[in-house]
């Protein structure tokens, strides 16, 4: 009994079921989240690397950092406090709430670790890698069928798009469509300057270009080249549609790393609407610059 209920395997077994755990919930963001704002090269190798290096990798060194603790548990805790250390220096600067329980996470598994014994490595190994991997298998099924029936073509010549309520001619590829982020002053200032064409940026407002506003954003998302039919319920902040939207051509680029686009509607003198490839609707400080924020201007159909 006294070998049974041994008190190090037991903080073992709990130290494995948490970092588990956590490699487990890695596993899940990292592969939606690959899927959703990554895989965007043009290159099945680039993108299994950028999946790699940005979106798996935090599962990946809980996954051995696990590994590492359960056949030597001293040297895996003071992995733990060196991450830990780390985390401090990388995460500097933003917000103390965040750091304290990143830290604070590897402190605890660190201590919890330096504790431990294991009886049965084995078992704790398959557990530890088993779970993450299973997770990010299931996971990724949809997210992975969803990208793989877009389609691949992209189009960077000015757009013209009728129905659904909406007459609209969108920018082409350029100043007016640009392949970076902007905050939303710059966005704004870029299309009321822009040539007829879209492709210049004069020195003054032309004002024949524009951003669009959510509810000709939302009414123009399409999915395999149809029209989503989609509105904006504007009391509810909400956007709904018959099909949900995704990153496809004639009206987004698959091979860009924008995923959001400014609009012109404004919830308030410091806020503003963004439009995601997916049709969904979120308000941003207009000041924001990211490099998955863009734009596309548009400008009225009867001014063609």
């Amino acid at each position: 009994m006294k070998n049974r209920f041994n008190r190090p395997r037991i903080i073992g077994w709990i130290a494995v079921g948490l970092s588990t755990a956590i490699s487990s919930f890695w596993a899940f963001w990292g592969i939606i989240e690959n899927f959703h704002e990554g895989w965007y090269l043009s290159t099945l190798k680039g993108n299994i690397g950028l999946m790699l290096a940005q979106y798996l990798s935090p599962m990946l060194v809980f996954m051995a950092l696990t590994v590492i603790a359960i056949y030597r548990p001293k040297a895996g805790a003071l992995m733990h406090a060196v991450l830990a250390a780390f985390s401090c220096w990388f995460f500097r600067g933003g917000n103390p709430v965040t750091i304290f329980l990143i830290t604070s996470m590897f402190l605890v598994m660190g201590f919890l670790y330096w504790f431990s014994d294991f009886q049965h490595k084995r078992i704790a190994v398959r557990i530890a890698l088993g779970l993450p991997l299973l997770t990010l298998v299931i996971a990724g099924i949809s997210p992975i069928v969803r990208v793989s029936q877009r389609i691949q073509e992209v189009d960077h010549s000015t757009q013209y798009i009728t129905g659904n309520g909406v007459s609209l001619i969108w920018a082409p590829s350029g100043p007016g469509w640009p392949d970076s982020g902007e905050d939303w002053i710059t966005a704004d200032g870029i299309c009321r300057r822009l040539d007829e064409g879209g492709t210049k940026i004069k020195e003054r407002d032309m004002e024949i270009w524009r951003l669009p506003t959510v509810d000709e954003a939302v009414r123009s998302m399409s999915r395999h080249g149809v029209n989503c039919n989609g509105f904006w319920n504007e009391a509810a902040r909400e956007a709904r549609y018959e099909a949900k939207p995704d990153k496809e051509m004639p009206l987004w680029d698959i091979h860009s790393p924008v995923i959001y686009w400014w609009t012109a509607t404004e919830v308030d003198d410091n806020t503003a609407f963004m439009i995601e490839y997916d049709g969904q609707v979120w308000p941003r400080k207009k000041l924001t610059t990211q490099t998955y924020f863009g734009f596309r201007c548009v400008r009225d159909m009867e001014n063609k």
